[in-house]
């Protein structure tokens, strides 16, 4: 399988970003063990990061015809995006949405996705594991 790993607004930031939340690990250690879990399996996955909107919408759209999944945390843009929700119903790749931390044990904005619903399944609280365990719900291990 092909895996777009797509990550929204300050995952860039990760290691540096209120680690007691999101952990201490940065956001290469996140694409090395994405791509290396990938390839471990016969797959491959490429990691995208952006803080615009219009740019995540761009590499959703873009999937179409070259990957065969979506990995997304859309950040922030979870809460609000309709925009990302809409691309992702756009185009034939399956998603499944990923978060670091359980949102929903924080702020009440952080307790609703409105990106969820064009999603597969999410998975919440688990950490980097998060992603991988979204790849195995690709590829036949469903969670």
């Amino acid at each position: 399988m092909k895996f777009l790993v797509v990550n929204g607004p300050n995952l860039n930031l990760l290691g540096r970003r209120e680690p007691g939340i999101y952990g201490k690990q940065d956001y290469a250690a996140l694409c090395s063990l994405v791509e290396g879990y990938a390839a471990a399996h016969g797959s491959t996955a490429h990691c995208f990061q952006s803080n615009h909107e219009g740019a995540i919408i761009d590499a959703i759209q873009q999937a179409q015809g070259v990957y065969d999944a979506i990995i997304i945390n859309p950040g922030a843009y979870t809460h609000y995006s309709y925009a990302i929700y809409d691309a992702l119903k756009s185009v034939d790749v399956p998603a499944f949405e990923v978060h670091l931390s359980d949102i929903s044990r924080r702020e009440e904005f952080r307790k609703i996705s409105v990106t969820a619903p064009a999603c597969m399944g999410q998975i919440t609280g688990r950490g980097f594991a998060g992603y991988t365990m979204a790849m195995d719900f690709f590829l036949g291990d469903r969670v």
